[in-house]
């Protein structure tokens, strides 16, 4: 099992850490990929064993066909993770992250995979329950490029090289797709605990949506907002990282 673990293109071990305890699991936002989540796996590699999920369509998967539908992307993560859930877990998704995180925690509950969720991290996301009439991947190149700036602020370190991202435009549209048709079961919940953590200044998810959240866990519930836009998380790495630490080691809200 190890081996055919460690062969997944979907899984990146950026720190290995086979003495931990526990395992923390990191899916990034739309376009983005498991390099977002290399500062936490550094910071957490003394706490836990960080997987950094590597979506089709970028990097190097970028010959891999896309997926454009979230159930189809939920169904492959929660398939390969199962191997790694010989320790308690904690996800933690951003933005359409959130949501992956979501339905791959509820599929593995569904199916009843024997596992420990010690906690789901949903960052800058509304809830599953709330819906906007949203078009991103319907735009021209430069309009989703408008979108990505709109989101990362002022913040360049997020948006990255604009030619970079460019090329990367086709997995960029795939996830938006994929994220903006999205519709949750009604009533979907998990049994983990649920914490939420939003921006108070985010243009794609206000304070009510994010405490929607709260119907959709039968176990704890926690909400943490802090001071900035969409990518709010780039500006708080500390307070994060701790809150993140607590929950490996077994703390709840």
């Amino acid at each position: 099992m190890g081996a055919q673990r460690e062969d997944s293109v979907w899984i990146r071990r950026f720190h290995p850490a086979p003495e931990s305890r526990a395992r923390l699991i990191c899916l990034p936002h739309a376009g983005g990929s498991a390099s977002f989540f290399f500062p936490m796996s550094q910071t957490l590699s003394s706490s836990a064993d960080v997987l950094c999920v590597q979506y089709p369509g970028r990097q190097d998967r970028r010959q891999d066909p896309l997926i454009e539908n979230i159930d189809e992307y939920a169904d492959a993560i929660a398939a390969e993770l199962k191997p790694w859930l010989d320790l308690p877990v904690v996800f933690f998704g951003h933005s359409m992250g959130a949501v992956l995180a979501f339905e791959v925690t509820r599929r593995l509950e569904e199916a009843d995979v024997e596992f420990s969720a010690l906690a789901l991290f949903a960052s800058g996301r509304r809830a599953p329950s709330r819906y906007r009439d949203e078009n991103v991947h319907r735009r021209d190149d430069d309009g989703v490029v408008r979108e990505m700036k709109l989101l990362s602020g002022t913040d360049s370190r997020v948006l990255g090289n604009e030619e970079i991202l460019r090329m990367a435009m086709p997995a960029i549209r795939g996830d938006y797709k994929a994220i903006e048709a999205y519709r949750s079961v009604p009533g979907a919940a998990v049994r983990s605990p649920i914490t939420v953590l939003t921006g108070d200044n985010d243009p794609r998810t206000s304070l009510e949506e994010a405490e929607a959240w709260r119907s959709h866990t039968t176990g704890a519930f926690d909400i943490r907002v802090f001071p900035g836009g969409h990518f709010f998380l780039a500006g708080h790495q500390e307070p994060i990282m701790s809150l993140v630490a607590e929950r490996l080691s077994g703390s709840r809200p």
